[in-house]
């Protein structure tokens, strides 16, 4: 049975035969199963007699020197993650499981200490537990932000880098390389669900968590966020990081509101790829599987049924789960909204009121 476990650090360690504490940061605790733009072209390829189809990072050390000084420390009277500055109002994106307790209540005390040493008061600007995002606000001159790319063009294979405090480590925060090793992994614990999360085998450790995924052309494409471990606790080169395509809705809502407040349609969801495993047989190529409608529910309402494929709610285009997620976060509950979804071949449409989405 797989087990995912957050990248908190707690704030204590020891300095010799360094332990990290088991990723729910409390100090000392015990292992905690929980959880849940712009883009601009590659490099272009060193090679004139061989195109390439993935952006290289050819140079590591310059990017990592480009985007030290948008990463920073951030730290709560129980943990310590990492966070990083998108503009120069001082906003701070991280995780959300940075800066709560285990019943998801909002640390009192955060600090934000920047590479060049300065250290902040920061201001809680919005969470969402959902999606793990959280949001948070430094007064501060100088700030270098760090540009946000769109996740929807990775590849599995192409190169990124992390950066983050992993096991609070003195000196700043540590970096590591590696590639995608997939995308669209689905974390589901708790009440956290986030279906568009990218796989590294870059390694990550408690005290990344909020850090930044960072491709070639120094824009961030993901969130540091889990790592998955299997049977008996044990997994090598798995750690997952929410999608910045996911993420960055949620961002723009805490910014704009604070909070957010999503609609509710009540269905299971799948992949179309996964169509076989769901005992479903579709001709969709792309779309959201549905597969389970739960009672009561807008999708009970509307007539929904095992194996639909969702392609269109009100004109937004319904490629894959993010963009089903991106739909319910620009519709809201109360809304009524006209959804189109394949069945048995045949394209039917139907109109549902969505509702508030449960805690």
């Amino acid at each position: 049975m797989k087990r995912i476990g957050f990248l908190t650090a707690a704030v204590v360690i020891t300095a010799v035969g360094i332990v990290a504490a088991a990723c729910t940061g409390d100090d000392g605790g015990d292992d905690a199963s929980g959880t849940p733009s712009e883009t601009s072209s590659p490099p272009a390829a060193t090679s004139t007699s061989q195109p390439t189809a993935n952006p290289v990072i050819e140079n590591t050390v310059e990017l990592v020197e480009q985007l030290r000084p948008s990463v920073v420390h951030v730290r709560t009277p129980q943990a310590v993650g990492t966070g990083f500055i998108i503009d120069q109002a001082g906003h701070i994106v991280t995780n959300n499981h940075v800066i709560s307790d285990d019943d998801n209540q909002p640390a009192d005390d955060i600090q934000i200490t920047l590479t060049d040493g300065r250290a902040f008061d920061a201001e809680i600007i919005g969470r969402d537990a959902r999606t793990d995002v959280a949001v948070l606000q430094i007064d501060a001159p100088d700030l270098t932000p760090v540009p946000l790319g769109t996740s929807s063009s990775l590849r599995v294979g192409q190169e990124i880098i992390t950066m983050g405090n992993a096991l609070n480590l003195v000196g700043g925060p540590t970096v590591t390389k590696g590639v995608v090793s997939a995308v669209n992994r689905e974390v589901n614990e708790g009440v956290v669900f986030i279906a568009d999360a990218i796989q590294t085998d870059a390694a990550i450790n408690p005290g990344n968590s909020g850090g930044p995924m960072v491709t070639a052309d120094g824009k961030v494409v993901g969130i540091t966020t889990a790592i998955l471990r299997g049977q008996g606790g044990v997994a090598e080169g798995i750690g997952l990081a929410v999608s910045m395509d996911l993420a960055k809705p949620v961002v723009d809502k805490l910014i704009a509101d604070g909070i957010v407040n999503r609609g509710f349609i009540g269905i299971g969801t799948a992949a179309v790829s996964r169509a076989n495993e769901n005992n479903c047989s579709v001709t969709a190529d792309g779309g959201v599987l549905v597969t389970s409608v739960q009672a009561g529910t807008p999708a009970a309402r509307g007539g929904f049924e095992d194996c639909d494929v969702i392609v269109e709610i009100e004109d937004l285009s319904v490629d894959n789960i993010t963009d089903l997620y991106r739909a319910l976060l620009e519709h809201g509950p109360g809304e009524t909204v006209d959804v189109s979804y394949i069945r048995d071949g045949d394209t039917e449409a139907t109109v549902v009121t969505l509702d508030e989405a449960p805690n």
